[in-house]
């Protein structure tokens, strides 16, 4: 998607959420204290790094158990407002303050925390070669369900048939399995 249209589709949504995004991060403060969102160092385009937006899930000041640990549904440092923004996948909104600013896109690789990106091969590497995305080829294929190695194998696809057909049918397929509730995780 080029990046004007990508810039006005996300400033309408940004609009148009933007009434959920203050009522989701008054329930979070609510609920916890702290600051509503969460900041993470992930790796962009080109290896570059950036401030990840989320909105917050965890009791404040939680400390991440290790590099590339996946939360699990019963960890306890995850809250109740927490579990239902992540059920939901709204704390993924603040995705698109990313995306208006341009460190992210709304379709493309899941952005990675640096730690994992170090041991990725020449061959892995390549999905960085584009802005990583709020969803992406790999998410709409199963997102947690499917091993690490094979969801960068399928980022690697996208970035080689990359085109506004394709961004347009993961779209499609994320606003399905959004409000059918399948296949959503954190990741």
């Amino acid at each position: 998607m080029n990046r004007p249209l990508e810039k006005l589709l996300t400033g309408v949504v940004l609009l148009l959420t933007a009434p959920l995004l203050v009522i989701c991060a008054i329930l979070v403060r609510l609920e916890g204290g702290g600051s509503a969102i969460y900041r993470q160092i992930r790796v962009g385009k080109d290896g570059r790094e950036f401030e990840m937006l989320k909105l917050r899930t965890m009791v404040p000041g939680s400390d991440p158990v290790g590099v590339g640990t996946v939360v699990g549904r019963d960890d306890p440092r995850v809250t109740r407002v927490g579990r239902w923004l992540r059920r939901t996948s709204l704390d993924e909104l603040p995705n698109l303050i990313n995306v208006w600013r341009g460190e992210m896109a709304l379709v493309g690789p899941r952005p990675t925390i640096p730690a994992q990106v170090a041991d990725y091969t020449p061959h892995q590497h390549r999905r960085h070669e584009v802005r990583p995305g709020i969803t992406g080829w790999a998410q709409v294929q199963g997102r947690a369900g499917i091993p690490w190695e094979e969801r960068i194998e399928l980022d690697v696809e996208y970035v080689d048939n990359r085109s506004l057909r394709l961004d347009l049918e993961i779209l499609r397929r994320t606003v399905w399995l959004a409000a059918t509730g399948q296949g959503l995780a954190p990741d």
